[in-house]
């Protein structure tokens, strides 16, 4: 199984039937699988916050959200995250491109690719970095549930080597 077919693999298995995007070289094969999948809903959106919004809606309408996205959007993100997703205890997987991480061409990525764990460890929300497929299978399969038992998001950074 190649990285892109685990990260979708493991969304299907997860049961997410609801996926909110932000475009992403990195996650154009996984994006393109999804719009063939009937049984899944994806909206492409311009900004991350807005995607934070239209997944709790989804959620609230009886939906299993993610939102796949470059970490980069974090930044932009973490005021809807902490006042909508956490404080009314919605669940939400985020799958993110971790730009930034070691092989990266573009500098202006590193500062954020850097910041991206501890970002998410201050803001309290669990975190995976899969370092193989098989790995991202599997915490993205299992994240959901932890996302749902929590309240809160979780997030599978898939760094660059993992590409």
């Amino acid at each position: 199984m190649d990285s892109s077919e685990a990260v979708y693999e493991g969304l299907k298995d997860a049961g997410i039937d609801f996926i909110v995007s932000v475009p992403c070289v990195n996650l154009t094969k996984i994006l393109n699988k999804i719009d063939c999948d009937e049984e899944i809903t994806h909206i492409p959106v311009t900004r991350e916050e807005e995607g934070i919004g239209i997944c709790a809606g989804a959620y609230l309408g009886g939906k299993k959200p993610a939102i796949l996205m470059q970490n980069s959007g974090l930044g932009n993100s973490i005021n809807a995250l902490k006042s909508l997703t956490e404080l009314y205890e919605f669940p939400l997987l985020m799958i993110m491109s971790h730009r930034g991480t070691d092989g990266e061409n573009i500098v202006g990525q590193v500062p954020m690719g850097l910041s991206t764990p501890r970002i998410l460890e201050s803001m309290d929300f669990k975190f995976y970095t899969p370092a193989t497929p098989e790995e991202a299978y599997d915490n993205i399969r299992l994240s959901w549930e932890l996302s749902e038992d929590d309240g809160k998001p979780v997030s599978i950074l898939l760094e660059i080597k993992y590409w």
